[in-house]
């Protein structure tokens, strides 16, 4: 029996990369899983990857997967999705935010387009979505909210990933822990976790530069491992938290 029966999961930016990787190990745990993110085909920046793909992979096995075209930075489309899923299975329990995007180079070449655009995804995104599952969950009195952020966030040094990045995942820490102090009576757990060694994802070594070394980077596992942990969490077990996946594995017994 898996860890996530009965449980109805978004995942958002589950395209590619961590996302992806999450939205998987949910449903083989199983867990009816909502992929929503902006690729139905494959973009024109050449990275690999669509909602159709990862829900087919989840099908393959036999699992239950939604996929559902989603811009995180349009309210109307973000309270679409939620309603879709509701039609659909009736609830929500868990919540991963998980879209992202990043602006790599100096501070004084990021224009205000490019600033807006990642505060946008990273915080605004993590915001609206957060805000349309909590009707549901308020009602069912349960529900994980999982927020994805990053060492950047906690950083004094200069990130490949950008100020801007940065300064948005930070936000997201803060977020989470005022939102865990705020829904902790309709027993909604929101968590926050980080990868503690970079992820060979994707979109984050699409972003590398040419000279970088990516035998230092690692599988997903252990993110994946650490939000299964995360997803059967309510306000009665571990809520409030920000922590690297491997801190969690440590703290929680969940080397096995």
């Amino acid at each position: 029996m898996g860890k996530l029966n009965g449980k109805v999961a978004i995942v958002t930016g589950a395209s590619r990369g961590i996302g992806k990787a999450v939205a998987i190990g949910f449903a083989r745990e199983g867990a009816r899983v909502v992929i929503a993110a902006r690729s139905v085909t494959p973009p024109k920046s050449g990275l690999p990857g669509t909602i159709i793909e990862t829900a087919d992979e989840i099908k393959a096995f036999g699992g239950k997967a939604l996929p559902i075209k989603t811009n995180v930075l349009v309210e109307e489309e973000v309270l679409a999705m939620v309603q879709t899923v509701l039609d659909e299975w009736g609830r929500v329990d868990i919540l991963v935010n998980n879209a992202a995007v990043a602006a790599p180079g100096p501070f004084v070449e990021t224009t205000t387009k490019l600033w807006n655009l990642v505060l946008g995804v990273n915080v605004l995104g993590t915001f609206l979505g957060t805000k349309a599952v909590l009707p549901t969950m308020m009602k069912q009195r349960s529900g994980s909210i999982i927020n994805t952020t990053s060492v950047a966030g906690a950083s004094r040094l200069r990130e490949l990933t950008g100020i801007a990045y940065g300064t948005a995942k930070a936000a997201i820490e803060h977020f989470t822990c005022a939102a865990a102090a705020e829904l902790g009576e309709y027993n909604i757990a929101v968590n926050c976790y980080r990868p503690a060694q970079g992820v060979a994802s994707e979109g984050w070594v699409f972003n590398l530069p040419a000279d970088y070394d990516k035998s230092q980077l690692v599988g997903p596992e252990k993110m994946v491992k650490a939000a299964i942990f995360l997803a059967q969490q309510d306000a009665k077990g571990v809520s409030g938290c920000v922590a690297s996946d491997e801190e969690l594995i440590q703290w929680h017994g969940l080397a096995d």
